[in-house]
């Protein structure tokens, strides 16, 4: 009996020794990650997605995020060109390719590809922006970019890894030279500004003269027309005369007087012109008139 119990007691041992250590081999592939199998220190096996086993102790499974990674550069101060200090910053994004032989060389081809392709950056960042001056790395930012970008996806292919983008985030001058630069910014805004205001000041007074030309053409016309107005209402006066008086115009003027007098009852003293008196009964509806002598009443 006691050695029964003594069996049993080994039997469960041995099957809880079997599970824990069935359990100790187990291995869960996320989507977001690749494995690498090892045996006793040599590559075995390639691991997708999914549930795996190894052996404990003698095998091991390294796994391999191949999502989208970010990395800081870190700020370091470059000597530009024109033998100023800048202080740049840039990241990197990248991520392992997802196949097998890519996998393999982020891990057996680099020691740590994160911490290297930092130094790796820093050093492309200095070489490139210390053949540019301090203006013109601010005012080429994609054109440093583009360059680092190509440089790490040079140097890092047999890493198997894929250089996204990189994207240099700041290049900050001295601060004295800030100031300057601030200064000269500023004084710029205001010169072109002031060139606007002289520019909008112009075109109001060009406005004004060409409304007090445009006023002066509209009276210069209102004249012309009024004058030629008068001058047709004299040559058509004339032409009646001419017609009805064969030229006369002296004896049109003295029927207007008249005429003008004779509706006020005024006295008028006419000279002693048979035809003209006649020409005045017949005007004023009386048939002939005795001429009145001069200095009669």
């Amino acid at each position: 009996m006691g050695l029964l119990g003594l069996s049993n007691l080994t039997t469960n041992i041995i099957i809880a020794a079997i599970i824990i250590f069935f359990l100790w081999g187990i291995r869960i592939i996320r989507p977001t990650q690749r494995g690498l199998k090892e045996r006793l220190g040599k590559y075995k096996k390639f691991c997708n997605p999914g549930f795996h086993w190894i052996i404990p102790i003698i095998d091991r499974m390294i796994k391999v995020n191949i999502t989208e990674n970010m990395v800081d550069a870190r700020k370091q101060e470059i000597i530009t060109n024109d033998n100023l200090n800048a202080t740049v910053d840039a990241q990197v994004y990248f991520k392992v390719r997802n196949d097998e032989e890519s996998v393999q060389a982020s891990k057996y081809n680099v020691n740590d590809y994160k911490y290297q392709i930092v130094n790796l950056a820093r050093t492309t960042l200095r070489n490139i922006i210390g053949t540019l001056t301090l203006k013109s790395a601010n005012s080429e930012r994609d054109k440093i970019n583009d360059e680092l970008m190509a440089t790490l996806k040079k140097e890092t292919h047999s890493w198997g890894i894929d250089v996204v983008r990189t994207e240099l985030k700041e290049i900050e001058p001295p601060k004295d030279v800030q100031e300057t630069m601030n200064k000269v910014v500023k004084a710029e805004n205001e010169k072109v500004a002031a060139k606007d205001f002289a520019t909008a000041k112009e075109t109001e007074a060009d406005g004004t003269r060409r409304a007090a030309i445009k006023a002066a053409e509209g009276n210069r016309q209102a004249t012309i027309l009024e004058a030629e107005g008068t001058a047709q209402a004299i040559k058509l006066k004339n032409e009646a005369a001419n017609k009805y008086f064969i030229g006369n115009a002296q004896l049109l003027k003295k029927l207007e007087t008249v005429e003008t007098s004779l509706k006020n009852n005024a006295k008028i003293v006419l000279p002693n012109d048979k035809e003209l008196v006649n020409v005045i009964g017949d005007l004023s509806g009386v048939g002939s008139v005795i001429p009145i002598r001069k200095g009669g009443k």
